[in-house]
């Protein structure tokens, strides 16, 4: 079978970066973030998270391919913000929701 092996969905390999930023040149203060060995349940995550960010214009994301395993997030921001500032700021938001649903978790059981 011409399948990939199942580990090469997580696993980033050596000398690739998690996550890389490709300013657009057409379109000001819009960029493109490839992260690798994810998938629609990140893609989609962060794409919302972003959507609560007043200065988020345009967010989105795609699988290239389904054998590829990276997706390719798109920002637009207003002038005020930066695609990197508002990912940071979704990152570092989803992380602190995240904390506080485990802490919740662990309270009930």
């Amino acid at each position: 079978m011409n399948a990939p092996d199942r580990y090469e969905r997580f696993v980033v390999p050596e000398g690739t970066k998690k996550v890389s930023y490709e300013r657009d040149t057409k379109i000001v203060n819009a960029a493109s973030f490839t992260i690798e060995r994810e998938d629609h349940t990140i893609g989609n995550i962060v794409r919302m998270q972003l959507h609560r960010d007043p200065n988020v214009l345009f967010a989105g994301y795609k699988l290239p391919h389904p054998l590829q395993y990276k997706i390719i997030v798109r920002i637009h921001t207003t002038s005020q913000s930066s695609p990197t500032q508002a990912y940071t700021q979704a990152v570092n938001d989803l992380d602190k929701e995240l904390e506080y649903l485990k802490q919740a978790f662990e309270v009930c059981f």
